[in-house]
């Protein structure tokens, strides 16, 4: 048994029913057919679920995949319209309208009101746009209205976006403060192995603790539609845990995949922690850093016993960031200890590490701020 892992069989401590607030994300495999048509029998069936689940009183956003694959078939893009980022973004500014008009008209044979939300990383990752993403998000969820959310890939590029939705919807999980994720996917959870190649391969039923298992990540969609794999569902896992949001994988094959995972609970539990504070649980969630700051053991202990990161504990600073730019806080080994927010610009911050406080107004030119990551600032992971 790995460590961390709750062999199968054990009760799960997760029903998506019980949850007040749920994400539910849709893989483009589920989604659209190999002909680029959207599959909408199956989906009419999880749209029933949807409504069954909001008529007894639950909020519940959707996150959903789908418009590249659309936009691509309409337009006779090649390579499912992955051939270019320019092909990536005309497809999905065509297929996005079709992809929201199905849910809109499947919502609204039920009695349900749809609403559209295209997010950019930079509009989860910068605070105060965060914080206006989440403002948005709860007051549709009051209303009774189910978002349907994507990532804005007609404007995204390579170097700022997402690249996947299913670290997309456990941002969004944070960010609605839901008690829970249900990634829909083409695979019904995380292998011991990849049963694709290794027929002992068994499924996990329970994660316990993320980083237990972050090495059994596979980085190929089974499908091929998709995008990021296993890896990006981990890493979805991470985001949500911290957020005290259980995040579970199931496959979304079968017809009603909502309802029957909510019975058979058949799939990969990542049970949450303690949810952080609301901007603690942000820091911990990020996904870009502008820089990396590494520290010595004395400062990891100081760290772990709630103390900021003074200058005296860093020794080495990569990265190109000004003061108040998310960073990330790295050990002697190489791992990640901890993210926050710079006190100081990157050329600043390089001319005091290792040094005293005495020796830092000399070396700056002005009185040195007490940290270069202040405790208040600062999430450890």
């Amino acid at each position: 048994m790995v460590a961390g892992l709750t062999p199968d069989g054990a009760a799960a401590p997760f029903d998506p029913a019980a949850c007040p607030r749920l994400i539910v994300k849709v893989g483009s495999a589920l989604l659209v057919d190999p002909a680029g048509q959207i599959r909408r029998e199956w989906l009419a069936s999880l749209v029933s679920d949807i409504a069954a689940r909001a008529k007894a009183g639950q909020q519940i956003a959707v996150v959903s995949s789908g418009a590249i694959a659309l936009g691509a078939r309409r337009l006779g893009l090649a390579k499912g319209g992955r051939a270019s980022l320019e092909d990536a973004q005309a497809a999905a500014a065509t297929g996005q309208i079709a992809l929201a008009g199905t849910w809109a008209t499947l919502l609204h044979d039920h009695g349900l009101t749809a609403a559209q939300m295209l997010l950019t990383l930079d509009d989860l990752e910068d605070r105060r746009r965060y914080l206006n993403a989440a403002a948005t998000l709860d007051r549709l969820l009051k209303l009774g209205v189910v978002p349907i959310i994507n990532e804005n890939d007609s404007v995204a590029t390579e170097e700022i976006r997402f690249g996947d939705n299913d670290r997309l919807a456990a941002r969004v999980g944070g960010a609605a403060m839901a008690q829970g994720v249900v990634l829909l996917s083409d695979v019904d959870g995380l292998y011991t192995a990849n049963p694709s190649t290794d027929p002992h391969a068994t499924l996990i039923p329970r994660v316990d603790h993320v980083a237990a298992v972050e090495h059994m990540a596979d980085r190929h969609s089974a499908s091929g539609m998709g995008s990021g794999g296993m890896v990006a569902k981990v890493e979805a896992a991470r985001i949500a845990v911290v957020a005290g949001a259980h995040l579970a994988i199931a496959s979304g094959h079968p017809m009603h995949a909502l309802a029957r995972f909510s019975e058979t609970g058949r799939g990969t539990l990542f049970v949450a922690s303690n949810a952080a504070p609301a901007r603690k649980a942000w820091l911990r969630g990020g996904l870009t850093a502008r820089g990396t700051i590494h520290v010595d053991i004395g400062a990891i202990e100081a760290l772990r016993a709630g103390g900021s990161l003074l200058a005296a504990g860093a020794t080495r600073v990569d990265g190109r960031f000004a003061r108040g730019d998310l960073v990330v806080l790295v050990g002697p080994d190489g791992r990640q200890i901890a993210r926050g927010l710079a006190e100081y610009g990157d050329a600043d911050a390089a001319l005091v590490v290792g040094k005293r406080s005495e020796e830092q107004a000399t070396l700056l030119g002005y009185a040195p701020r007490s940290a270069l990551v202040h405790r208040n600032h600062m999430a450890l992971l």
